[in-house]
């Protein structure tokens, strides 16, 4: 009995199991993990991901391995979700896809910084072996030997700075490069950088290297490559820019059509290398068509004159004021006043007749019938409400004297203001002490000065042919600035005829300043500098003569820059019209016309003064002056 239950017991669960009672849990799938190794990181924020879904940070070269398992079969895909930056980087991945059968290790991640080369171009190098040197942060160097394109040998990192510097100047022959565009932030290949090595050249622009050439003057209206001025000077104070940036010019004494000589009324326009014949007249002599005071027409023209003053206002009208027409049968000093609106002249106050003496009133107030005496080669300017101020002359007073006057004038709302400085002619200096401003401080009587204004409005003068502190006439080269109503004896001496101190070429100093002189020609360039080129007066021999040498004023210290020491020098014409050469060099002259263009460079005109084979006359060269 006993064995048939054992049987039983061991026959019924083999018999349940097989009719499916009971169950058991397969093991899972396996898993595995998605890793590999990152080379040559150097930036910050790269991100990896993992079939679009698992994203891992890394932040150093090495291992690494994602967080998210795969299981056993399935796919992987490793991608580069950020690329780093900070240098910013491009990483790359290899065996970065597949199917998972063990744990992938083989991810490889390499990484490379993104870099820019720093490239450009030289423009005006003469020698072909001279020495130039380029320098990009300090630490790059490479030798220029030739025009054109250049690339730096080693490149610099998206987003990191380059600067591009001068290291070592042209010596063979000697020339100043100067850098543009050479500094920034490179975030693709740079290729501006711009090196011009015309700096501190003369380029003869146009016009003749001969004196005494008669005008050019084609068809009215009409620019032409033959079109040119005659030979003049005088005209320093009779140009202007217009709001095209080009240049305009009226009258001199010079040379016309026909080639005789006296004062001209004729005026040019200077464009596109071109010059335009834009009216008045092409023969010397021709007297003023004034037509209505205050009503515009084609058919006024002022008189023929020399040295006259020229200020443009807000809205980009010319007007002119006095000059003289000497050289004329019954000439002498104008005081009347124009204006030169959309191809027309206006006869806008003073009066047709010549040598009338000065209407002064009452000092510091203006009136209709105030009026400065007829008078020539003042210095004027603009201030910062539109006013016109004019300086000085050779003129008549209020007496009816001819001589030099050193009254101050405003022009504003239609009337004439006095100013300040006396009202009669030929009266001395006061200088005061050296700069420090003072009500009595006053430059002597005197024409011809040199002017410019400041960043800050203020008006500085050099120089002239006046009077001196002793009242001794001469040519000066005392230097002050007009400031808030006073002014200021800022440098130079105080006595007539001095000989100039050059020091050192291209070296400023306190001890510096150019010789008694006058009829220079002066621009301010764009970071405020004063530049002088010429005129007539002291050498360094002290005789008297042509001058040609260029000066720099600067943070209170004159710099001789260029040109000769001594008087009535040639001109220097080595290189064709329209190169820049450290040859190059204009002749001694005074009263030349001048410019300054919209990149700074300084424009000069004509003058009188000595050609390329040294003979002496009215010129009618182009020039321009790279700083």
């Amino acid at each position: 009995m006993k064995a048939r239950f054992s049987l039983l017991a061991v026959i019924i669960p083999f018999l349940l199991s097989g009719c499916g009672g009971g169950s058991s849990t397969p093991p899972p799938p396996p898993q595995f993990t998605i890793g590999g190794s990152v080379s040559g990181l150097a930036g910050t924020g790269l991100v990896l991901q993992d079939n679009g879904g698992d994203n891992l940070s890394v932040s150093a070269s090495g291992n690494f391995t994602f967080k998210t398992s795969v299981t056993s079969g399935g796919a992987y895909k490793v991608t580069v979700l950020t690329q780093p930056s900070s240098p910013a980087q491009t990483c790359a991945v290899t065996s970065g896809s597949g199917t998972a059968t063990a744990n992938v290790t083989n991810v490889q991640v390499t990484c490379t910084t993104v870099t820019h080369t720093i490239a450009g171009t030289v423009v005006n190098l003469v020698g072909t072996n001279g020495g130039l040197q380029l320098d990009d942060n300090g630490n790059d160097l490479l030798s220029v030997n030739a025009n054109g394109a250049f690339t730096f040998a080693t490149a610099v990192a998206d987003g990191s700075a380059y600067a591009v510097t001068i290291s070592m100047q042209p010596t063979n022959p000697a020339q100043t490069c100067g850098v543009t565009n050479g500094t920034g932030t490179a975030t693709a290949n740079v290729t501006n950088v711009a090196v011009d090595c015309g700096h501190n050249e003369w380029t003869w622009v146009g016009g003749t290297n001969r004196i005494n050439q008669s005008g050019v003057y084609g068809t009215l209206g009409q620019p032409a490559p033959a079109n040119l001025p005659g030979g003049r000077g005088a005209a320093t104070t009779t140009t202007w820019v217009d709001k095209s940036g080009n240049f305009w010019l009226f009258g001199g004494t010079g040379y016309d059509a026909t080639g005789a000589v006296d004062n001209l009324n004729d005026l040019w326009e200077y464009g596109n290398g071109k010059w335009t014949w834009v009216g008045g007249s092409d023969l010397i002599d021709q007297p003023g068509a004034y037509g209505t005071k205050g009503t515009p027409s084609s058919n006024n023209m002022p008189g023929a004159r020399s040295d006259g003053n020229v200020w443009t206002d807000a809205s980009g009208n010319v007007w002119l004021f006095g000059g003289n027409n000497i050289g004329a049968p019954g000439g002498g000093y104008f005081n009347d006043l124009w204006e030169y609106s959309n191809g027309e002249w206006t006869w806008m106050g003073g009066t047709p007749l010549l040598n009338q003496k000065g209407m002064y009133g009452s000092l510091g107030t203006p009136s209709s019938s105030n009026m400065p005496g007829g008078r020539a080669a003042a210095a004027s300017w603009i201030d910062a409400s539109g006013n016109l101020w004019l300086f000085g002359a050779q003129g008549y007073d209020s007496a009816g004297t001819q001589g030099e006057l050193n009254d101050l004038w405003k022009f504003s709302a239609g009337q004439w203001t006095w100013m300040g400085g006396p009202n009669l002619a030929n009266q001395r200096g006061g200088y005061g002490a050296l700069g420090t401003p003072n009500s009595t401080n006053i430059p002597g009587a005197r024409d011809s000065e040199a002017m410019w204004t400041d960043a800050s409005g203020n008006v500085w003068l050099f120089g002239g042919n006046g009077y001196d502190s002793a009242g001794t006439g001469g040519y000066l080269n005392d230097l002050w600035k007009y400031s808030n109503g006073q002014w200021s004896w800022m440098g130079g001496s105080i006595f007539a005829n001095q000989i100039g101190e050059y020091g050192t070429l291209g070296m400023s100093s306190a001890n510096n300043i150019p010789g008694a002189r006058r009829a220079s020609v002066t621009w301010t360039d764009a970071s405020g500098n004063f530049w002088l080129f010429g005129g007539e007066g002291y050498d360094v021999a002290g005789r008297i003569g042509q001058l040609s040498d260029l000066w720099k004023y600067s943070n209170g210290e004159w710099t001789w820059v260029g040109g000769s020491q001594l008087i009535n020098q040639p001109g220097m014409y080595f290189t064709a019209a329209g190169t820049p050469s450290p040859t190059n060099f204009p002749g001694g002259r005074r009263f030349p016309a001048g410019w300054i263009d919209a990149q700074g460079n300084l424009w000069m005109f004509g003058g009188h003064g000595y050609d390329v084979t040294g003979n002496v006359g009215q010129l009618n060269d182009l020039w321009m002056y790279k700083p």
